[in-house]
């Protein structure tokens, strides 16, 4: 009997037809995003640096050379930009320099490859053209080195604009003990500001985006990643840290597949996989990646990164190969039903053979849940007060947006780890918009936390969303006694159904932290507070708090509490000229101030010498997340 389509935005409902969008630019939007680009000036996009390898790392700026060159406008003539790379702050000794030229046909985007760079070093750099200067980013390459103790990312996902103020990358941007940011997924989601709108009320007038409409042209797909990256908290994590990024199906649009997507009308919204392109053509220009992988097909986002012989990353993208969404359990059985598809899985499983007796830690960076969840029996007394709940009171066994959707891709995966006997691999998941920390067992049925019958042969951390919709929203009262009743529900009944997950909140928004030694693998959630709202994405000047910690002891392949959280690391970057000392976490001890709700954005601390980054007034998303398929009519105010 097939079991119902039943998508993340109807199951958060329960367990707690839009028009197409015209293929134009909005003229109204594009005259609102160039004046705020007029009033940032040139580099009032920021800058970034991501992918970075021992030896090189990739920057990232954009230029606006006029008012009227807005970002998927077309407009404004070419630019040559100087990029300078120095090893101190003042940038006064220059290690790498160079000019590179930008045009419209790359929105003015600027990218650069900076190679002969030196190993687990920290460095700062800067653009100029125009007769500007940009602000000073900091970035550091990777710790390929014959002897590395420690590794610190921090890890993060599911950033809706609409759904509130990006306070977890400010949070991220005032640490200094970060080797890198990895965001895994849905970076920017494709939704509009009318039915199809993703997020609070409140929010509404005040953190809107552009276009309107979702997003299916190139223009569009360009204008929105600028109203993101006008953003001053997300701009500040891009500023101060290295990122490696990989997209989920936001980027694109929800539930995307190797031929199409749910919220994809063919005809009306054109060719699925001309969309793709564009979309992928966007991420590429506006994301500081490497667009060129050595050992990857030409035009793969799949990637991997070396930090000597403590750990090494292997970043998978599951959306562009996969097979699509099946509901009934023959289906998604099937032997030859794919996730990763054979040249990445190749890829991937040459890689993880490679690095035994190499690295100790293999770090996996993936889209959706690895771990079986079976979605359990919820009771009526929670289920009742929900209008048009797609879950039955005795559960379903599984989500086909996930892993639990492709069977035989995650058994290969399993067997592959058996096989080859490796040891201290960690999955790092987003997607979900909650805090989860899974045993991956063998066997689930037969699966126990302590004794024999612990089968787990390796360990996921979940990191929670930025700003998008977890169960304590979507019960209608964020923190409060309903919400807080029904996620916690939720979390006892999946917790008993599964055993082998081992922690998980369905409250928090916020980010993690990984940190990796070779005795353990610990990750630390940082969750937001307010002392003004209720809802803590409606607060401006939110803070963050530990929420917990748990580990992976070496060789042992289950989870566990840890004692308490990271303190200071035990290495750190070198520098030019002299060594660093160790750094502890930047981590508020309260709530600041309160400010008020209207408050739009914040200016950015000064970088050296140069000035604050520019905020540009600008406006985003929607989006969504989705345990399963669900039919492109049904979706409605609220879909993710």
């Amino acid at each position: 009997m097939p079991v119902p389509a039943l998508d993340r935005r109807r199951f958060l409902q329960a367990a707690a037809a839009a028009g197409a969008a015209p293929l134009v630019l909005d003229r109204s939007t594009a005259r609102a995003s160039a004046e705020a680009a007029a009033r940032t000036g040139v580099f009032g996009f920021g800058v970034a640096s991501g992918d970075p390898l021992a030896t090189a790392v990739v920057l990232w700026t954009r230029v606006t050379p006029s008012p009227d060159a807005v970002p998927g406008s077309g407009a404004g003539g070419p630019v040559d930009v100087v990029w300078e790379v120095a090893g101190d702050e003042a940038l006064t000794d220059v290690v790498r320099s160079g000019t590179v030229t930008t045009t419209a046909a790359r929105d003015h985007t600027v990218k650069v490859d900076v190679t002969g760079l030196e190993p687990y070093t920290r460095y700062w750099y800067r653009f100029r053209a125009l007769g500007a200067t940009s602000p000073v980013g900091r970035t550091q390459t990777a710790p390929d080195l014959d002897r590395v103790t420690a590794l610190r990312l921090g890890v993060v996902s599911c950033s809706n604009y609409t759904g509130g103020y990006f306070t977890a990358y400010r949070a991220m941007g005032q640490r200094d003990d970060l080797d890198l940011v990895l965001h895994l997924g849905d970076y920017v989601y494709e939704y509009g500001n009318d039915a199809d709108r993703y997020g609070p009320d409140e929010l509404r007038g005040v953190r809107d985006h552009e276009p309107a409409t979702e997003m299916v042209t190139l223009s569009d797909y360009r204008l929105r990643y600028a109203v993101y990256r006008a953003d001053p908290d997300l701009a500040l994590a891009h500023q101060r840290h290295p990122w490696v990024t990989i997209f989920d199906d936001h980027e694109v649009t929800n539930d995307s597949w190797r031929e199409g997507a749910e919220n994809h009308t063919p005809g009306a919204e054109g060719d699925y996989l001309a969309r793709r392109e564009r979309a992928f053509q966007a991420y590429r220009e506006w994301m500081p990646v490497r667009d060129e992988v050595p050992g990857t097909p030409a035009g793969a986002f799949y990637r991997r990164f070396t930090f000597g012989p403590l750990a090494d990353l292997h970043v998978v993208d599951t959306r562009t190969y996969r097979d699509e969404q099946q509901s009934q359990t023959a289906a998604r059985d099937a032997e030859d039903r794919e996730l990763l598809g054979p040249e990445q899985r190749q890829w991937l499983f040459d890689g993880l053979r490679a690095g035994k007796g190499r690295h100790q830690w293999r770090l996996l960076g993936n889209q959706t849940v690895l771990t079986p969840v079976e979605v359990p029996p919820l009771p009526e007394a929670l289920l009742r007060p929900l209008p048009d709940s797609p879950l039955p009171s005795a559960g379903l066994p599984f989500n086909p947006d996930q892993w639990d959707g492709y069977l035989a891709e995650r058994r290969r995966l399993v067997q592959l780890v058996l096989d080859e006997q490796l040891t201290d691999v960690v999955v790092l998941t987003g997607d979900i918009h909650s805090s989860w920390a899974n045993d991956v067992p063998l066997d689930p049925g037969t699966y126990l936390p302590a004794g024999p019958a612990n089968n787990s042969v390796m360990t996921e951390f979940v990191t929670t969303s930025v700003t998008s919709d977890n169960v304590d929203e979507i019960a209608g009262d964020p923190g409060g006694p309903r919400g807080t009743a029904a996620s916690r529900a939720v979390e006892a009944a999946f917790r008993t159904a599964n055993r082998h997950i081992r922690f998980l909140d369905f409250e928090k928004h916020g980010y993690g932290v990984l940190d990796l030694t070779p005795q353990r693998a610990q990750f630390d959630w940082f969750w937001l507070r307010s002392s003004i709202e209720t809802d803590p994405r409606l607060d401006p000047q939110a803070e963050v708090f530990h929420g917990t910690s748990w580990q992976t002891l070496a060789g042992t392949q289950q989870v566990s509490p840890a004692s308490g959280p990271l303190g200071a690391r035990s290495d750190a970057p070198r520098t030019r000229p002299a060594a660093v000392a160790p750094v502890a976490p930047v981590v508020p001890a309260a709530p600041a101030a309160a400010a008020p709700p209207a408050v739009v954005a914040r200016s950015l601390p000064a970088t050296g010498s140069d000035a604050a980054l520019p905020v540009a007034a600008a406006a985003a998303v929607a989006g969504g997340w989705v345990l399963a398929r669900r039919a492109r009519e049904d979706r409605d105010a609220t879909a993710l």
